[in-house]
């Protein structure tokens, strides 16, 4: 009988690992559910990709996986990070630089028409003049029928990037002077449910906007009354200070070798490098 292949077995390692272990799991068949799942908290599509992100960092990487092996240590399971180590010592190791233009091409992906009043993406709608050629407009993009690539920051969503054929666009969302404060996904979330919970229209941009103002305001005056918005409104502080992506950048100018210049040159300090073998004779 042959074994599972490396999509059934990593399936099968997030179901056991990390599935059956969130509230609301309701099994892989009705004779593997609980009695009372539906009774159980359930969360939000985006809840649950912040959880997988989470426990891929600090779960999967660090656990050691019996297929990863190294040739000088053949009876040690590794991990993707001691593999890495492994590989790392073996091949070298360059660091780059990620530029303004890589990091917007690793940000997540939302495929969305570009309408005459913008583009929207859960109830925000972002817009800039830049759009204006490229509005009803098809993207070329077969695969996604003429949908076009708008890339955003879950942690800071003040604006999103479209990729056009003239290059990136940034679209600013259009209630944003309504709000005091960076705010990012999660905080949009708690904001939406803080409208519905008022008895108003948590699909209405301006009424979400309102509330989501009042509560950042609050959080920057003191802490919020609910526990809720208190843990909402410190992540949105740490969001704020720690995620705060570089523009796209223009390539420098070539200046010649013979350029005058009365700006002084700092110090250039080199950055520490990793040394990979050093790691691997930690290992046990």
């Amino acid at each position: 009988m042959r074994g599972k292949g490396i999509v059934e077995a990593t399936f099968d390692a997030i179901n056991t690992l990390f599935c059956q272990h969130v509230a609301g799991y309701t099994g892989s068949s009705t004779q593997l559910r609980g009695d009372r799942v539906a009774a159980e908290a359930a969360w939000t599509v985006a809840d649950l990709q912040d959880l997988l992100d989470e426990w891929l960092l600090c779960g999967w990487q660090c656990r050691p996986h019996d297929a990863l092996r190294d040739p000088y240590f053949p009876r040690k399971a590794l991990s993707p990070n001691d593999k890495y180590a492994a590989l790392v010592a073996a091949a070298g190791y360059l660091p780059v630089t990620l530029t303004g233009e890589d990091y917007l091409e690793l940000l997540p992906v939302a495929w969305r028409q570009i309408n005459d009043y913008g583009i929207q993406i859960d109830y925000r709608t972002y817009d800039a003049p830049e759009l204006g050629p490229h509005r009803r407009e098809h993207s070329g993009i077969a695969a996604r029928r003429g949908l076009w690539a708008v890339h955003y920051d879950p942690y800071d969503l003040s604006r999103v990037f479209v990729r056009t054929p003239d290059g990136w666009v940034t679209a600013p969302w259009t209630h944003l002077p309504m709000i005091s404060a960076p705010f990012a996904d999660f905080t949009w979330r708690h904001a939406r449910r803080l409208t519905a919970q008022a008895g108003r229209d948590d699909t209405n941009e301006t009424e979400v906007a309102r509330v989501l103002d009042e509560l950042l305001t609050r959080a920057q005056a003191g802490p919020p009354t609910d526990k809720a918005s208190a843990r909402v409104a410190a992540r949105t502080r740490v969001a704020a200070a720690a995620h705060r992506p570089p523009a796209p950048s223009e390539p420098p100018a070539d200046h010649g070798a013979d350029t005058e210049t009365d700006e002084q040159v700092a110090e250039v300090i080199p950055l520490g490098i990793f040394d990979a073998r050093a790691e691997a004779d930690r290992w046990p």
